[in-house]
């Protein structure tokens, strides 16, 4: 297919019908995501921050525990950081980072807009922790005043569909042709939507049934490699898995000294040495969570003091 050897990618003829197909595709039956029922800027907000690197199926329970708890985002403004540092940790919804970008985006929005959220992705690209993707995909679903969403799912449905050769720059063009005007929020949920259900790693082509299978590269010659996909790390004894201990041995005790702290982050523990397991080895995941804004360390005389930020 084009896509493989860097050739340029053309829309199909039909264009309109092509559009069509899979508009009438995903409005016919869709997988059901509350988020989708709402065009509430802070619930698709925490949905897309929960999102990241997440299956959606994972995401739901947790969406709908944080807004019985955070129900506005006056709430989640007003809210303790270290609660909200707390729920994520709780719900193993990944880097704790997320949380905290999550709670100061939430005072901005307060702050800095007068409690109204930002539209467009530029103005929601100014909240913290929001990123392109994610201040394009708030745009459209909240206000349908987005951009072509270029995702993982998108770039896989182009590269198999169209040949778009496996370049940034030609998803971002070829996904701006197809998006019809003014269709941001149904459009961008269609095609991410064909994406994740039948243009997967395993192509589920018949059995969805995809719409674009008459215009399809991949399905009229029978190759469907796609760009890769980085796999995320083993959470298993990870940096990540470390991070969580530390918080929630933090959120559970309180302030905690390092050799306090260690045993309950790993059963390996021991404080001499400088490898895995080691008191320098702690200090230096503290340090981290310190920079990334959600604990505190302060050294004293009688030693080193771990603490969750407030």
């Amino acid at each position: 297919m084009s896509g493989a050897d860097g050739g340029a990618a053309h829309l199909p003829e039909d264009a309109d019908a092509f559009r069509t197909a899979l508009i009438e595709w995903y409005e016919d039956d869709h997988r059901s995501f509350p988020w989708r029922e709402t065009t509430d800027p802070y619930e698709i907000l925490v949905s897309e921050v929960m999102s990241q690197q997440t299956q959606l199926d994972r995401v739901v329970e947790p969406w709908r525990a944080f807004l019985d708890r955070w129900p506005t985002v006056t709430a989640l403004s007003d809210a303790d950081r270290a609660d909200v540092v707390g729920f994520w940790t709780d719900h193993a919804l990944g880097y704790n980072n997320r949380a905290t970008y999550l709670h100061e985006a939430a005072r901005q929005v307060i702050e800095e807009f007068d409690g109204d959220f930002p539209e467009t992705p530029e103005e929601l690209s100014a909240l913290m922790g929001v990123g392109p993707y994610t201040a394009n995909a708030v745009a459209s679903f909240a206000f349908n005043n987005g951009d072509a969403v270029v995702d993982t799912n998108v770039k896989r449905v182009l590269y198999r569909a169209l040949g778009v050769p496996d370049d940034d720059d030609a998803f971002e063009r070829v996904a701006a042709e197809l998006m019809p005007e003014g269709e941001s929020r149904r459009w961008n949920n269609a095609i991410m939507e064909l994406g994740g259900v039948a243009c997967r790693k395993r192509p589920r082509c018949d059995a969805e049934p995809c719409p674009w299978r008459e215009w399809c590269d991949a399905y009229t010659s029978g190759d469907f490699t796609a760009p890769d996909v980085p796999k995320q790390p083993d959470f298993e004894g990870s940096r990540r898995q470390f991070r969580g201990r530390v918080i929630r041995a933090l959120q559970s005790s309180g302030p905690l000294e390092l050799d306090d702290l260690g045993p309950r982050v790993r059963v390996d523990y021991a404080p001499g040495g400088d490898g895995e397991g080691s008191r320098a080895w702690l200090r230096d995941l503290l340090d981290d969570l310190r920079d990334d804004g959600l604990i505190d360390v302060e050294d004293g005389a009688d030693g080193t003091v771990a603490r969750l930020r407030r």
